[in-house]
C-alpha cells in the first residue's frame, strides 16, 4: 500500500471514497453509517466529508432485505441468486444534511440606501 501511495496511485477524484479501514453500511430503515475497523467504532458522518446520508427509494427489483441470527441486515438478490451484507442502494444515496438557502445582498436601483435580499435555492 505504501508503494501505491508513493506512486500517487491511491488518490481518487471522489470525495466520497472512504479511507482505508472504513466501511459504509446501512440500518434497517435506510440510514447510512460508517464503520472504522481500525478503531472498532462507528459514526453517522462520512469520515471525509462530514455529511450524513440515507438510501433513497425501494430495493431494486428482485432484491429482499433480511436479518441474520445476530440481528445484522443482509440482502438477497433472487434474480442472480446471491446474498450480500452490502445494501445495493448505497450507489444511490442522498445527503441528509439540511442545506441553508444562500442569501445574496443586492442594491435596489431606485434608492441609494435601500437593500433587497434574494434567496437562491
Amino acid at each position: 500500500m505504501a508503494a501505491l501511495r508513493y506512486a500517487g496511485l491511491d488518490d481518487t477524484d471522489s470525495e466520497d471514497e472512504l479511507p482505508p479501514g472504513w466501511e459504509e453500511r446501512t440500518t434497517k430503515d435506510g440510514w447510512v453509517y460508517y464503520a472504522n475497523h481500525t478503531e472498532e467504532k462507528t459514526q453517522w458522518e462520512h469520515p471525509k466529508t462530514g455529511k450524513r446520508k440515507r438510501v433513497a427509494g425501494d430495493l431494486p427489483y428482485g432484491w429482499e432485505q433480511e436479518t441474520d441470527e445476530n440481528g445484522q441486515v443482509f440482502f438477497v438478490d433472487h434474480i442472480n441468486k446471491r446474498t450480500t451484507y452490502l445494501d445495493p442502494r448505497l450507489a444511490f444515496t442522498v445527503d441528509d444534511n439540511p442545506t441553508k438557502p444562500t442569501t445574496r445582498q443586492r442594491y435596489d436601483g431606485s434608492t441609494s440606501n435601500s437593500l433587497s435580499f434574494t434567496v437562491i435555492e
